[in-house]
């Protein structure tokens, strides 16, 4: 038996040996550039982030891939993808922060090894202060509610976990996820469906607010923490769909009505204005400033929906907000005049070190994910100009972002790889408001789980550490129907 015990470890030292030395001795060497998935070269990377793993977009027997930093260390991967120690490639990075990697690839195809042009991947000097992102998962459909779920990844492993999946409560859609400035210590998602309700969790306590206020005629959607995590701003939204008869087009998505207001956590009191409640013009997706004294939100002249959908287009507009008080100023400005352009503008976000506002810019509508023309912008708000951001944007619908808090990354879903589900990328922001190339989000074996996923991402947010949330009680919760009433005040 020991003997028959030595053999069998002689054997996987054996079978071990042979599978390193698969190594490339003598590559015929080319010109090209290796046609890689994902697209790495030339991204600007956190040190912190996950491997880059990545594949040869065609057929191949057997990569070998070697990384060697400017400023030292080198690591290899050999096998039927590039997949990197994970201890290794954090600390290459550590060591090369501000530096470049070179990576030098190696294919194996018909027993014969090329090795392509060397490119490079720039570690930045900017941390990445979050521990990971959240995000909405969901078939790229739209009849029903199907399987969902809000869950979050650890940015620099490949591990996701669960935050609440509607499996646990059947029909349901849990939607409009936000964290306070990207801690989730203050954390609100919204239920929609027959046990419909806006979830608040404050350093550990949860409560189930009712999903509708008669007196506004809507549900809390959209929201948006105030930088002191005193206050959340909402808007409440008569959601409609159309659907189209073009090839190219698929869906509508317009508001019959939609306000905004700020809600109280801590006195239940939805702190209304007129300025913000006004029947010929939609208030939407309000955003605060990171000092707090100002509320940003986007308005459209209401229309004749379905008939005129093509004249919905929105402004970006701003109103002061008092948070001693509650109270808002007496007067609406238009920030950014996108009607002007003959264009409509979605999803505000202002930048946390007060500089910038991302928005998307299409030609009508504001649910950019369904439009293929809609690109990234960015307003100065010192020189008040805004310009596309035209390195990360791409031929296809570039959608919903978000900052990080030190204001140097942005996460936003693109359909750019293939059309039809919105993936995430990455990118970083240098002083002067320069982007750099996006990545998309690593994964283990990206070939395999892009291509095999049948989910879209969307409505992502960094997250400053992991989400603390029960999701088997907060299940029995939903189904309670259990709810704390608001007011209006």
């Amino acid at each position: 038996m020991k003997t028959l015990k030595n053999i069998s470890i002689l054997l996987l030292a054996l079978m071990a040996v042979c599978a390193c030395s698969d190594r490339p001795d003598n590559p015929q060497k080319v010109a090209d550039a290796p046609d890689i998935y994902p697209d790495y070269a030339g991204v600007t990377i956190p040190a912190g982030i996950a491997p880059l793993n990545f594949s040869m977009k065609g057929d191949c027997e057997r990569m070998d891939v070697t990384v060697k930093g400017q400023k030292g260390g080198e690591l290899n991967a050999n096998g039927s993808f590039a997949n990197f120690d994970i201890d290794e490639w954090h600390d290459l990075l550590e060591q090369n922060k501000g530096a470049d990697l070179a990576v030098t690839v190696c294919a194996k195809n018909d027993g014969q090894w090329v090795q392509y042009q060397d490119f490079t991947i720039h570690v930045s000097p900017y941390a990445l202060d979050e521990w990971g992102l959240t995000y909405r998962r969901i078939a790229p459909g739209y009849e029903v509610y199907s399987h969902m779920g809000l869950y979050q990844r650890d940015l620099a492993t490949f591990d996701e976990y669960e935050i609440i999946d509607n499996s646990r409560i059947p029909g349901q859609c849990v939607n409009c996820h936000s964290a306070r400035q990207t801690d989730p210590e203050q954390f609100v998602f919204h239920v929609r469906g027959e046990h419909g309700a806006t979830m608040f969790q404050q350093h550990g306590q949860r409560e189930w607010l009712k999903a509708k206020n008669d007196l506004l005629g809507g549900s809390m959607v959209y929201p948006y923490w105030h930088p002191s995590g005193k206050y959340c701003a909402f808007s409440t939204n008569q959601t409609r769909q159309g659907f189209h008869v073009i090839a190219d087009e698929r869906i509508e998505v317009f508001d019959l009505s939609s306000d905004v207001f700020v809600y109280d956590p801590q006195t239940h009191e939805m702190l209304t204005d007129s300025l913000l409640s006004t029947p010929d013009w939609s208030e939407n997706t309000p955003v605060f400033s990171p000092d707090g004294k100002t509320l940003y939100y986007m308005t459209c002249r209401q229309q004749d929906y379905p008939a005129h959908y093509k004249d919905e287009q929105y402004n970006l507009c701003k109103i002061a907000f008092d948070p001693e008080t509650g109270r808002y100023g007496n007067q609406v400005d238009t920030v950014f005049n996108a009607v002007k352009m003959g264009k409509s503008l979605t999803w505000p976000r202002p930048s946390y070190d007060g500089k910038y506002i991302l928005f998307t810019l299409m030609d009508y509508g504001y649910f950019s994910v369904w439009h293929k023309e809609s690109d990234q912008w960015l307003l100065d708000l010192q020189t008040g100009e805004a310009r596309p951001i035209d390195e990360i944007n791409s031929p296809d619908a570039d959608s919903f972002h978000n900052w990080n808090v030190n204001s140097h990354w942005v996460v936003f879903t693109s359909r750019r790889e293939d059309g039809l589900y919105t993936q995430l990328f990455l990118t970083s922001v240098d002083d002067q408001g320069h982007f750099t190339k996006p990545f998309l989000l690593p994964q283990h074996n990206p070939k395999k789980y892009y291509g095999e996923t049948l989910y879209s991402f969307n409505t992502p947010d960094f997250s400053k550490s992991k989400v603390d949330f029960d999701a088997r009680s907060a299940a029995r919760e939903i189904m309670s129907d259990e709810r704390v009433q608001t007011r209006v005040k």
